[in-house]
């Protein structure tokens, strides 16, 4: 190392503890970047690659970025899956003697991240800690931002793979097992863009683990926390605390409060579930618009819209939470005036969540203490308010909502209402709030005074008229004389610079000045920053109450705005029961509602039960509104889960545990799974984990394969799906095989419902309506003109339409030619099935494919007198 400047040595020396990160390190207004740092950092930033001297012949490859504008960048590169270290100068490089001190102050990841830049306000930013052990997943996940830390502990790979969808983690950190677990490191970073990264063993220690929860959240029993139940969940939550106490280099003051759930407490939904229903995000183009949550989300707050959010995406199971939920959006809707006051009192409420935590962190600047300061005003009009209410919600969020006056008090003291960003500058703190501030300020104000009032008497004294004193950082106060003049510079004058048309000069007196009013700044500033680091930790020491009434308040926020939607949209209370009975009357899709303002959306009624109803079997032509009709029941449930009112007449909604869903045609090409493949592990998704107390919605199972192989699994999993043996779940399954329909009366707990249509012609008109029975028509051809195929194709298809219906199908024709060439050959069907040689000697094949009556031969029939023809030639 000797070779390198001392400067490149302790860079080295850092760099050396974090190989993993990119080092941002600091240097005068600057962070920069060495060597592979440099290079991966240019190309991800898009900066200028240069050089720096560093002792060797080859210059190191260099780039940086400006310290006051880091947060953008650092932004870039976490949202890549990178990690920065943040390398400081810790000491007043001109107190210091040679190098000047630093070290890292914290590592940057995309799951620790509490940046603006870098979080979305409505979105939680999760990391995850997984134990893998025997078979057992240990989970905790912390929003670093928020403070909010869970912890939990699942048996199956299905069942991780669906808390991963539910909280969308960032980042992922786990023990060495996890890495050649059954879940898929490359799925989860190529796929989903989570970093996974690997933590030593000794992290994941029982005892370790102990040691640091009791010292993070003072959990001296941890079976009162259920730990003893979730021994890897524990163990987890210990290594999560130990990685962030590495990375964020401090006491994690923020992370206050732990709680262990079960997956059990709420309602159960997978990727398909949470992507088929849109119910973050529409499918086609990702947007928040035309989803679930873009109808509900009303909120005032970000913390708030977090909230709702988090609801959507985990509805309850407990039907006495639920009541409790649904109580306090009906007193909001009861009381709209005082909704309405409540939702103006939240409107100035920043993300106390999220401030609280930079104050913790010191990285609040000083419009942060504002926008704090003006977020908390409102609060005691919100007690006033909520003081009258009755729901048992509202009245333990009263409880929880602390006034918080005297931190109001003392920000409305300390921060002056003009105060600029930067916390080194000074104009931070208000008159009268330190006696020292106000008497440095004061001598720095009357310091331009006795200046002005100098200048007036040198130029008195000396006759020069046009001497002026002026201030630069490199030689501090001067008087300035032009050249014109400089023959009536007395003596006392001692020359400071000369340029090409004056003089520069300083005198006892201004020098004296110099140093009163430049020490004054100085101290100033100093001060400045020592009474506002003071003022961070006086409100980071009340940070419980903070933490308490910030959750209060987001609860508060998504109570009104259900309240809001609800009135808004016509939304009933959903009656709640436990009996496995959906009874929707009058039921309405809220989004396809929402967004069609202008056309009466047609409402339609669901019946389903644990009893003869379990399977409503679905038929009618495309865009008759199968698909929107079976999304809007399940809709209907997930809102009255949630605690929402619900888009219908009237609804007695039966708890279930699981929605599932086979929704739409799509392939992954990047897994290489074509459409059917996907369909196909989606349906396995289904019926493995699938319960009685499930609700499954199925569109078109096995349309992605030939019409008899699509049709034979569609016939068996309906089987399997209504059989109370078996399954038995409450299932809307809508189909194009109307030989399904058959099923009716052969299957118990089956009923056939059909799209209503009304025929004019040629021409079809969608009634949007479904009723009893099964339908016999799929008006495919009508449909296809609908949508503006030519219509020369159009009576082409009518013309070969009427010839399969004359008994020329292609099963049919292919039968009966080869029964009539009697050719030693073998024909493929559809791709799946194929006959031999019939022999001419063979009477009893020829007699029976003469007795077939071809008019009312269904695929079903043909399917099977084939099986059985090609047995009788084997």
């Amino acid at each position: 190392m000797s070779e390198y400047t001392p400067m490149m040595q302790q860079y080295f020396e850092v760099k050396k503890d974090y190989e993993d990160c990119i080092l941002f390190y600091r240097l005068g207004d600057f962070y920069e970047m060495f060597f592979e740092d440099a290079k991966v950092a240019s190309k991800e930033l898009e900066l200028t690659l240069t050089g720096k001297n560093c002792g060797m012949e080859e210059r190191a490859p260099m780039c940086g970025v400006p310290f006051h504008a880091a947060d953008t960048y650092i932004s870039r590169l976490i949202k890549k899956g990178l990690k920065v270290a943040i390398c400081e100068q810790v000491e007043d490089p001109k107190a210091a003697k040679g190098i000047v001190k630093r070290e890292v102050i914290r590592v940057v990841t995309p799951g620790t991240a509490i940046e603006t830049d870098s979080l979305s306000e409505g979105i939680n930013n999760y990391i995850l800690c997984i134990e893998y052990q025997n078979n057992q997943y240990g989970m905790a996940f912390c929003d670093v931002s928020t403070g909010q830390f869970l912890v939990t502990q699942l048996d199956s790979t299905e069942k991780v793979q669906d808390e991963l969808a539910k909280f969308n983690p960032s980042e992922i950190v786990a023990n060495d097992a996890f890495m050649i677990s059954p879940v898929y490191m490359s799925e989860l970073y190529e796929r989903y863009g989570v970093p996974v990264f690997a933590l030593s063993h000794e992290v994941f220690d029982e005892k370790n683990a102990s040691r640091l929860l009791g010292e993070q959240f003072d959990i001296k029993n941890p079976d009162e926390y259920g730990f003893s139940h979730i021994p890897f969940g524990a163990n987890a939550a210990g290594a999560l605390i130990s990685y962030l106490r590495d990375t964020q280099k401090n006491d994690l003051k923020n992370i206050r409060s732990i709680k262990t759930y079960h997956n059990s407490d709420y309602m159960i939904l997978d990727r398909a579930a949470i992507r088929n229903l849109e119910l973050i995000e529409t499918l086609r183009d990702k947007e928040k618009r035309g989803s679930l949550l873009w109808v509900l989300d009303h909120t005032k707050t970000a913390m708030g819209a977090r909230r709702l959010r988090g609801m959507v995406e985990q509805p309850l199971t407990k039907k006495k939470e639920i009541e409790k939920r649904l109580d306090a959006v009906g007193e909001f809707g009861q009381n709209m005036i005082e909704r309405e006051e409540l939702r103006e009192y939240l409107s100035p409420i920043y993300d106390i969540e999220r401030l609280i935590t930079r104050i913790t962190y010191k990285t609040a600047n000083p419009r942060d203490l504002l926008a704090f300061k003006n977020s908390l005003e409102p609060l005691s009009g919100i007690l006033t308010i909520l003081s009258d209410m009755k729901a048992d919600k509202l009245i333990e969020i009263s409880k929880n909502i602390d006034p918080l006056t005297d931190i109001y008090e003392l920000l409305s003291a300390s921060i002056r209402d003009e105060a600029p960003i930067g916390i080194h500058d000074g104009d931070i703190i208000k008159e009268a709030f330190d006696d020292e501030v106000d008497r440095l300020r004061s001598a720095k104000t009357n310091g331009k005074e006795w200046l002005m009032e100098l200048a007036e008497k040198e130029r008195e004294a000396t006759g020069i008229k046009n001497l002026r004193i002026k201030y630069n950082k490199v030689f501090g106060y001067y008087i300035e004389v032009t050249n014109s003049y400089k023959d009536l510079v007395p003596d006392r004058y001692r020359r400071k610079q000369t340029l090409a048309n004056a003089e520069r000069f300083e005198t006892d007196e201004l020098k004296e000045m110099e140093q009163t009013i430049l020490g004054a700044q100085d101290k100033l500033n100093h001060l400045e920053f020592d009474l506002y680091n003071d003022i961070l930790v006086r409100i980071g020491n009340e940070i419980d109450r903070i933490q308490r009434t910030a959750s209060a308040i987001a609860e508060l926020d998504v109570y009104l705005s259900l309240a809001y939607t609800a009135e808004k949209q016509r939304y009933v209370r959903p009656a709640i029961n436990e009996r496995g009975i959906i009874d929707i009357k009058g039921g309405r899709h809220p989004v396809v509602e929402a967004i069609n303002t202008e056309t009466p959306f047609i409402e339609n009624d669901t019946a389903l039960s644990d009893g003869d109803n379990r399977v409503a079997v679905i038929t009618g032509p495309n865009m008759a509104g199968k698909s929107t009709y079976m999304r809007q029941t399940a809709l209907i449930v997930l809102l009255a889960q949630i605690g929402s009112f619900v888009p219908a007449k009237s609804a007695d909604i039966g708890v279930v545990d699981r929605i599932f869903t086979r929704v739409g045609a799509s392939d992954d090409l990047a897994g290489g799974q074509s459409t059917f493949m996907v369909e196909m592990n989606e349906v396995s998704n289904i019926l493995k984990n699938a319960t009685k107390d499930s609700l499954l919605i199925l569109d078109e199972i096995g349309r992605g394969t030939s019409t008899f192989d699509g049709l034979s699994i569609a016939w068996a999993v309906l089987e399997y799906i209504s059989d109370k043996d078996r399954l038995g779940a409450k299932t809307l399954f809508a189909t194009h095989y109307h030989e399904l329909t058959d099923l009716e009366d052969k299957l118990p707990g089956v009923e056939n419902y059909n799209i209503a249509v009304k025929e004019n012609g040629d021409d079809i008109v969608f009634l949007r309506k479904i009723v009893r029975g099964g339908a016999d028509k799929s008006y495919g051809i009508q449909v296809a003109k609908i949508a503006g195929i030519p219509d020369e194709v159009i009576d082409r298809a009518r013309e070969i339409a009427a010839r399969l219906e004359n008994n020329e199908g292609e099963l049919s024709s292919k039968v009966q030619k080869i029964a009539k060439e009697k050719k030693k050959d073998s024909e493929t069907i559809d791709g799946q099935l194929t006959m031999a040689l019939i022999d001419p000697g063979e009477s009893d094949v020829i007699k029976r494919l003469k007795a077939i009556n071809i008019a009312t031969l269904t695929p079903l029939d043909a399917l099977n007198i084939l099986d059985d023809l090609k047995k009788r030639v084997e």
